[in-house]
């Protein structure tokens, strides 16, 4: 590349968004010329934010809260992903077009993928939680073709919501996580446990013997979940390497060269979040 490709994460807040670490190391580990940086974008500055992308050729960015759905009507393109997720979190320019497109279910799968590659295989999962996270989660539980999805969540009317969007079903959650016996997969994309957040009110005795437990939860790495699961002898994947592999599309993009997660570059995020490396 000629010129220094540009790219960034906005959202608002911002200063606390791993990405600029994760790009930035795949930057140097590749010998990239290139940069990625944090902006904060306040929501009544989307519009501008995006023409002074398309004035100045910026090679596109990551977007996080608020913008993941609005951002949505503001590009030429949107993904099947995106659209049927719901919000978009990667944008890139392909010629003149600003396309969209939503990398957490990629993320979600790969991070499986490398710690759990019989999820695949799982004909029943419980999802607890309603929230966007929620949403990618289905959509990579129905690529791998999982048959039967069960939501769960504390309002119950946003898991009923969910299950009509994606012909899924929804349950009472008190009765789902007293018994979770029907379940090979059993995933949490809510925020229970970390800091003061209540955790989940789950009977881990009751599950099968080879399920998995995932949580898409990074920090803490460790759960009260995920340590709950493998007290009770079940296989876990933790949430870190979700948020690393829905980084890998968007650096390929900008910067044409598809980097990969690594050893390394997990160590270097939990550094950063104060975890044993």
């Amino acid at each position: 590349m000629h010129e220094e490709a540009r790219a960034f994460v906005i959202g608002y807040p911002i200063a606390h968004s791993r990405s600029p670490l994760i790009h930035r190391f795949w930057l140097e580990q590749l010998r990239t010329m290139g940069s990625y940086d944090r902006l904060e974008v306040l929501p009544d500055a989307l519009s501008e934010f995006v023409k002074q992308m398309r004035a100045k050729k910026w090679r596109g960015c990551n977007v996080t809260i608020p913008h993941k759905q609005a951002i949505m009507d503001l590009v030429d393109d949107v993904s099947p992903e995106a659209r049927h997720i719901g919000a978009a979190n990667t944008l890139w320019f392909d010629d003149d077009q600003l396309k969209a497109t939503n990398t957490d279910a990629y993320g979600f799968a790969a991070n499986m993928d490398d710690y759990a590659p019989r999820w695949k295989s799982a004909k029943t999962c419980l999802i607890i939680g309603a929230g966007g996270a929620a949403r990618a989660v289905i959509y990579a539980c129905r690529q791998v073709g999982i048959g039967s999805i069960t939501i769960v969540n504390r309002t119950t009317t946003k898991a009923e919501k969910l299950s009509e969007d994606f012909d899924v079903q929804a349950a009472d959650m008190t009765e789902a996580l007293r018994d979770i016996s029907p379940f090979e997969l059993i995933i949490n994309t809510t925020s229970a446990g970390m800091g003061d957040i209540s955790p989940l009110p789950i009977d881990f005795k009751s599950a099968q013997s080879a399920a998995i437990a995932a949580d898409i939860v990074y920090a803490p790495l460790n759960t009260q979940f995920l340590l709950s699961a493998r007290a009770h002898g079940l296989h876990t994947v933790d949430g870190l390497g979700m948020l690393l592999h829905q980084a890998v599309p968007g650096f390929e993009k900008w910067f044409g060269r598809r980097p990969k997660v690594n050893l390394p570059l997990r160590r270097l995020i939990l550094s950063d979040l104060g975890e044993p490396t």
